[in-house]
């Protein structure tokens, strides 16, 4: 489709063939692309900024700008149309956008002056604001192409531009008389002084009279003498002129003539080389077609044995290169045989290597999970009992069968000695009341010697509720 964009509008082509944006208007838009038409025309955008002054004084500033796409910045145009031109400028978007960058700019300029500065200096703060918005409606292609700031207006509750003016127009009140008096005055002095003024004007006049008619027929004079001389001056500069002109033509003239003749000269010259040339021409011809017919004759048995000769080189050297490019090809498949084995070797000891490297690794981990476990274990212990370290340490011997493994090892010490043992006994035998006791003593009698010996072996005393040893 063949589109054409209105006088004031652009189209924006994207899509197959086009890297990024095109932006045209008049072009032929193929399947495939994408073609969209903006507006140019500016477009009236319409604010009431609340700012606040340095004093901390609130104001309202009405303000209306006019604003659109720049049409003389080819990139001015390619921003707004990548980034605006998909909405109307009239929508919200881009009024909340263009609204926000002039309140925020005016908010911060006002900020930096008194009341005073802007009620004054109305102009100076209008340019100061249109300056820092451009600067931020550049980045979106944006250009003001007229703002008007009008009159600021009071916050409701702060009448500070009321009080203001009223201040104004007593000042302008007072002013006003003062200067009906001072007119008053300045009338009536004025008159007394227009009079003297005026004789004084009148004395003056006569004798400046008097002294101009002499001047004027002095300088009549002057001037006529000075316009003879300047006529003689004028004749004199004309005839040498005409004289110089004279000579100019007699030189050209002189030098054309010169010129001519060195042409005829230069042109018959030119004729006679031409004929020599093509005369030089015509026997060279003639003596190179003598010379080929002499080689074709007494040449062409040479060529025939040269080609000849060339043919069995060829034939001889072909031979000789295939059985070259034969054992080199037999060279190059011993060396890939040899390196596929050397390869195959290598990834074979690789593997094993990491096979090694995996099963310490995991051997690693194993003990670090156990060393974990019985740490968690034993810092489990040592709370449920209390934190006491010999409470632990007692348990864990009782547990794992340290006191048995003593005992058999005193055992297997004593094995073989056949020792003589004494049993006393105060009990009468006969009795049969005390014969379930004897067991029990027996026990407690035995625990003495044996945690007497796990003391002097380990270093390690009985619990409490097993009893104490006593110093000796």
């Amino acid at each position: 489709m063949y589109r054409v964009a209105k006088a004031s509008e652009y189209l924006v082509i994207t899509g197959i063939g086009i890297k990024d944006i095109k932006l045209a208007k008049k072009a032929w838009v193929f399947p495939g692309q994408s073609c969209t038409v903006f507006e140019l025309s500016p477009v009236n955008y319409t604010f009431e900024v609340q700012a606040m002054s340095s004093e901390k004084l609130p104001f309202i500033l009405p303000a209306v700008f006019t604003i659109g796409p720049r049409v003389d910045d080819k990139d001015s145009l390619l921003k707004y149309a990548r980034l605006l031109s998909s909405h109307d400028k009239l929508s919200n978007h881009v009024n909340e956008l263009v609204q926000g960058i002039i309140e925020g700019e005016t908010r911060v300029l006002a900020a930096s002056m008194t009341m005073e500065d802007v009620f004054r200096g109305t102009k100076s703060f209008k340019q100061e604001v249109f300056d820092k918005v451009q600067l931020e409606l550049n980045q979106f292609g944006l250009f003001i192409y007229n703002a008007n700031v009008k009159q600021l207006v009071d916050v409701p509750g702060h009448e500070y531009f009321s009080y203001l003016g009223q201040k104004i127009q007593m000042e302008a009140a007072n002013q006003a008389k003062v200067d009906v008096a001072e007119a008053k005055m300045k009338g009536e002095v004025g008159a007394k002084m227009r009079e003297g003024e005026t004789q004084q004007n009148a004395a003056r006049i006569n004798a400046e009279t008097k002294i101009i008619s002499t001047q004027r027929n002095g300088e009549g004079v002057k001037e006529e003498i000075k316009v003879k001389t300047e006529v003689k001056v004028f004749e004199n500069e004309r005839e040498a002129v005409v004289a110089q002109a004279n000579s100019d033509l007699a030189q050209k003239k002189a030098m054309w003539e010169k010129t001519a003749q060195v042409a005829k000269v230069e042109a018959t010259k030119a004729v006679a080389m031409r004929e020599a040339e093509l005369q030089r021409e015509v026997e060279r011809m003639n003596a190179l077609t003598r010379t080929e017919k002499l080689k074709a004759e007494f040449l062409s048995k040479a060529n025939v044995e040269y080609e000849t000769k060339v043919q069995e080189a060829n034939w001889e050297l072909y031979r000789k290169q295939k059985v070259a490019e034969a054992n080199l090809f037999e060279k190059e498949k011993e060396a890939q045989a040899q390196k596929a084995l050397a390869e195959a070797k290598y990834f074979r000891e690789q593997k094993a290597a990491e096979a090694e490297l995996f099963a310490k690794k995991k051997e690693a981990e194993g003990l670090m999970l156990m060393g974990q476990a019985q740490g968690a274990y034993l810092s489990t212990l040592l709370g449920a009992l209390g934190g006491n370290y010999t409470n632990l340490r007692d348990y864990l011997m009782i547990n794992s069968g340290m006191f048995q493994d003593i005992a058999r090892t005193n055992a297997e010490a004593i094995r073989g000695l056949q020792p003589k043992i004494s049993i006393w006994n105060n009990g009468g035998e006969g009795s049969d009341s005390g014969v379930g006791m004897k067991d029990v003593a027996g026990v407690y009698k035995m625990l003495p010697p044996l945690l007497n010996t796990v003391h002097e072996q380990t270093g390690m005393l009985p619990p409490p509720w097993m009893g104490t040893l006593s110093s000796d």
